[in-house]
């Protein structure tokens, strides 16, 4: 089967290729260089030219707060323009099945816990983030819309999956816009190679996340895209088809801190800046229709976070640094 992985260098397309490779599947790639998904002419003329048979559409633009708050317009045009490209030319290139990846982001910020796939647009969503979560509920809106429209007509069946705070090797290190997971682990090992007494940390500490090892939520969505049409209806309806990709755990900020203290081997004390924002209070996914269809998440937060910083060291740092770790 030819595949295409739109967004392979990211850290959840990377592991998508892998496995789908090693599972003996063509997969095709391009570089943004190569094919800019913004571009709706360069999109067609991909779609035309390379034939395929599955779409895994991880491309997106992503960050933590920062960069959600400094770059809004980015982040909502650019990922609306990647989910109605992607989506629409490979409907009129005659694909039949593709998978959509969003965000937990997507639900109200003051959602019951934990999130349950019907919470969808039940209230307003979180400021800090809210351009993103727009486009991503227009991705999911994307392929449930043409699943009603031609799915019986042409055969098509257009998926999605919204996974939890994602980590692990392939992450984004940059040091205003990446998430907290790899934010925290560069801050930390920055502390402890600088010998520095304090690692400052963002926000309160007590806002609650959930965390998802990338190679739990790669597997996770080639259990949903390899489900059968009837199965995946069964546990989805035409107009709510997406599934939670999560472990159903989460930890506070103040809690992921000291075990990524623990991980980098840092000995100073952490204060929290409550001068900067939360965020959401909590976002723990519903992950019922997952265990349904049997899926679950089996990496555990501290052994994740060890699998993360071990992949940091290997292709972030220098040899020397490394030595000196």
């Amino acid at each position: 089967m030819r595949i295409f992985v739109a967004g392979h260098r990211g850290m959840v397309g990377q592991a998508l290729a892998t496995r789908l490779a090693r599972a003996g599947h063509e997969v095709v790639t391009r570089s943004r260089a190569e094919l800019d998904l913004l571009d709706q002419a360069a999109v067609a003329r991909f779609f035309a030219t390379e034939p395929v048979d599955q779409v895994y559409l991880a491309a997106a633009r992503v960050g933590g707060i920062h960069a959600n708050a400094t770059y809004p317009a980015q982040f909502i045009y650019e990922n609306l323009m990647i989910a109605a490209n992607v989506t629409h030319q490979a409907f009129l290139a005659g694909v039949k099945r593709m998978l959509f990846l969003g965000s937990s982001c997507i639900y109200p910020r003051l959602a019951g816990q934990p999130m349950a796939e019907g919470a969808l647009l039940g209230g307003p969503l979180e400021p800090t983030n809210e351009p993103y979560a727009i486009a991503k509920i227009a991705g999911l809106k994307l392929c449930e819309s043409y699943n009603r429209q031609y799915g019986a007509s042409h055969g098509i069946d257009y998926r999605s999956v919204m996974p939890s705070n994602l980590y692990g090797p392939g992450d984004n290190y940059h040091p205003q816009n990446s998430h907290v997971v790899p934010a925290l682990l560069q801050r930390f090992h920055r502390a402890r190679q600088e010998r520095a007494p304090q690692v400052v940390v963002w926000g309160s500490g007590r806002a609650r996340r959930e965390f998802l090892h990338v190679d739990d939520m790669a597997e996770g969505c080639i259990a949903v895209m390899n489900l059968p049409q009837a199965v995946y209806a069964h546990h989805t309806t035409p107009m709510c088809g997406h599934i939670n990709l999560g472990t159903g755990e989460d930890v506070s900020i103040a809690e992921l801190a000291a075990l990524v203290r623990d991980v980098t081997g840092y000995e100073g004390d952490i204060r929290y800046d409550a001068t900067q924002p939360d965020g959401a209070p909590r976002k723990l996914l519903d992950v019922t229709r997952a265990a349904a269809i049997g899926w679950r998440a089996t990496v555990p937060l501290a052994e994740g976070l060890r699998r993360a910083y071990a992949a940091y060291l290997s292709t972030t740092l220098s040899t020397e640094e490394i030595e000196h770790a």
